[in-house]
Formats: structure tokens, sequence, C-alpha cells
């Protein structure tokens, strides 16, 4: 049995071909990624468990609101060639509570460094801007670029892994990805006694980790609220 792959796999056991049950415990759109064509019906031999969901995203605006009330507009940055699963699930979500707290969303795609730059320095020409960043492993693999650019901006940022906020972003509220990996153990366990991969739903992560950095609170002006800190999970001085 494998923890991860991203194309179904066969193997030659005892003379026979057999399909390998898969168990995914990091993905974050699984059937754009076309690891499943149904979450709760997986009908194949893959099934695990994703990484984000429709209310964390409203949960990320909420707390960006939070620390920073003065905003007017947020830039929802992502690359569509990396995340495809930001245009059909996240930005409806995000227009939808950027509607209600009457602020502006921005749709922001960017594919490279200079693009990336470009959107930032224009988000900070005029005061109320805010970076929101999508689940995009190409924004990981750049973020400190993006980090170093929006403290330049004196822009706020939320994010969706912890790692951001670790480097100098903001704030970031995110699935617990180490308890993914455990529960994850459990549909092995499953698949192992005898469950098919085709039958295990796909499951929606059901904890999540709160990030604050204190110091780029600071720099920014945002005195953060005793109730953030005692709710956070981890708080960078």
């Amino acid at each position: 049995m494998l923890l991860a792959s991203s194309t179904p796999t066969t193997a030659a056991l005892a003379g026979e071909t057999q399909t390998i049950p898969i168990v995914f415990a990091l993905i974050a759109d699984p059937i754009g990624s076309r690891f499943v064509t149904n979450l709760s019906h997986p009908g194949g031999n893959i099934t695990g468990f994703s990484v984000i969901e429709a209310s964390v995203v409203s949960k990320s605006f909420e707390l960006l609101r939070e620390l920073a009330p003065g905003i007017k507009r947020v830039a929802m940055m992502f690359n569509p060639d990396t995340a495809p699963i930001v245009n059909s699930m996240v930005m409806p979500v995000f227009e939808t509570t950027a509607n209600s707290f009457n602020t502006a969303p921005i749709a922001a795609p960017v594919h490279s460094d200079a693009e990336i730059e470009t959107l930032i320095d224009s988000l900070g020409r005029e005061p109320g801007g805010a970076l929101f960043g999508g689940p995009d492993n190409f924004l990981t693999n750049h973020r400190a670029t993006i980090i170093s650019l929006a403290a330049r901006n004196h822009l706020p940022t939320v994010f969706e892994n912890p790692v951001y906020a670790r480097d100098g972003a903001l704030v970031s509220y995110s699935a617990d990805f180490h308890d993914n990996f455990r529960r994850s153990a459990q549909h092995v366990n499953d698949i192992l006694g005898g469950a098919k991969p085709s039958e295990l739903p796909v499951q929606m992560p059901v904890k999540y980790l709160l990030t604050i950095n204190l110091k780029t609170a600071k720099a920014l002006g945002i005195t953060v609220p005793q109730t953030l800190r005692v709710a956070a999970d981890e708080v960078i001085q």
C-alpha cells in the first residue's frame, strides 16, 4: 500500500496484476487533481484526506478583518496553472465573504516573480489594501519574495499554511497537516482490514491551526486582540 501518489498504480503480485490501494493525506483538490471523481464515492483504488474546504476561506477572511478592520480591498493571489481549485472553489467563497464585509475582492492570478511584484506594489499604492494567498504550492515556493514585498508595501496578509506566518506574514489559518496524517493511518488500517478505497469517502480537515506573527503585526501598527492571542495555536514573537 502507498500513502501518496499522483496516478493509479498496479503491481504484479503472485503472477496477477492487482491494483494497489493508495491513501493520500495532503491534497488540496482531489477532484481537480484527478485523484478521484467523487469525494463521497471515490470509486477507484485511491482515497484520502483533503487539506482545504470552503469554510477555511471565510474564516481566514474574518481573521484578516479582525486584525485589520480598516482594509477596503483584498487581493486573492494564486497561480491558475498550479492551483485551479482557487477559481473553482475558493474565489466564490472569497468574493461572497468580502462583499459581506463591504470589502472589494480582487482576483489576482500570477505566474512569476515579476507579476507578484507588480501585483503587490499596485495593491500597496493606496491605503486599505490587503493580501490573501490561495492554497497554491507556487506561492509557497515564492513566499520569501511575497512576504518581503508585502512588508515593503505595508500590507496585512493571510495565508493557508503556517510556514508563511513563521516566515513573516501576519497570520495563517490552515488545516493541521499532522492531524491529517494521523487520520490517514486509520484509512490504511481499514483497507488492510478489508475495506475498499472506493467505498471510503475522501475526508475534509477537522482540526485547524491559527498562527499569528506579532513582530509583523507591530511593524504594521496592528494591535492583536488578546482573544486572538489566546486562541492562536502558535504566536511568533
